[in-house]
């Protein structure tokens, strides 16, 4: 549904992903349990903590995922900011799955950037409503990594990892106070001084969302991307956006809040770069 409204708009050449590699994923994840995965031999207890029964298509949507970040990041490292229509599986920790999440693309990606010598700081603001739990695990020790999460206190994950910036809201916050929140979030990861930043863009936190427990609106859910692209464009720092979660009812909802973020995208950075067309 996302992919068929941004295919309404000419700012887009969305392209297929390419399957990402083992070697780069096992930049952030340990290789027993990328090759057990890929195997299918994971233990049950793992799948169920995954939530998803294996199969070899989630095996191939998987790795089109984690693949999809990837060409987003050399499209941001090319033009200065990139889509994936999938990916920001958060919930992936090093060693194992969780919450609909298998591999961390966020942390995939951005090993791969450091490992080819291209950035050392990198960022990570994460606004879905969930905490990215996976992400400040894998770089929980590491001071070159800048893991950041806005998300409502009381939902899953039910116990929490340490982020480098942690804001935990309240049930039922609105746009007004979220957007005062991000205002003071956003000067931190600028001072952090990153050469590369990813945003992992959910739209859960739609007062219609089922699994949301926030009340923000659709306005308002613009109002926070546009801030985070506003201030990305003035630094020039190359942004990747990545999907996140939604679970809206009518699920309608949250393919226009998703697309909504790439469209805004595309106002943001072209009226800052003179660029009326990009890929995702």
């Amino acid at each position: 549904m996302v992919r068929h409204l941004l295919e309404e708009s000419a700012h887009f050449e969305l392209i297929e992903a390419p399957f990402a590699e083992r070697q780069d994923i096992e930049l952030a994840h340990d290789t027993e349990f990328v090759e057990q995965f890929l195997a299918g031999t994971l233990p049950a207890t793992a799948m169920r903590r995954i939530g998803f029964p294996w199969s070899e298509g989630l095996v191939r949507r998987t790795l089109g995922s984690v693949g999809s970040t990837l060409a987003a990041t050399e499209e941001a490292w090319r033009t200065g900011w990139g889509g994936s229509t999938s990916g920001g599986t958060h919930h992936a920790f090093r060693s194992y799955g969780s919450g609909f999440c298998i591999f961390n693309d966020l942390a995939v990606a951005i090993n791969r950037l450091r490992s080819s010598g291209r950035i050392r700081r990198a960022a990570v603001i994460d606004l879905d409503v969930h905490q990215g739990d996976g992400t400040a695990e894998i770089f929980q020790n590491d001071s070159d990594v800048l893991t950041t999460s806005v998300h409502c206190k009381v939902n899953f994950p039910f116990r929490k990892q340490q982020s480098r910036i942690d804001v935990e809201l309240e049930v039922g916050t609105g746009d007004d106070e979220y957007l005062h929140v991000l205002d003071h979030l956003l000067p931190q990861v600028m001072d952090f001084g990153p050469d590369v930043i990813f945003y992992q863009a959910g739209v859960d936190g739609l007062a219609s969302d089922t699994l949301g427990k926030l009340s923000l609106t659709e306005a308002g859910l613009r109002e926070r991307d546009r801030r985070v692209f506003s201030a990305v464009a003035v630094h020039h720092i190359p942004l990747v956006i990545t999907l996140g979660g939604g679970y809206s009812e009518p699920i309608d909802l949250t393919a226009q809040a998703h697309a909504n973020t790439y469209l805004t995208a595309v106002e943001v950075f072209s009226k800052e770069s003179g660029l009326a067309r990009h890929r995702a």
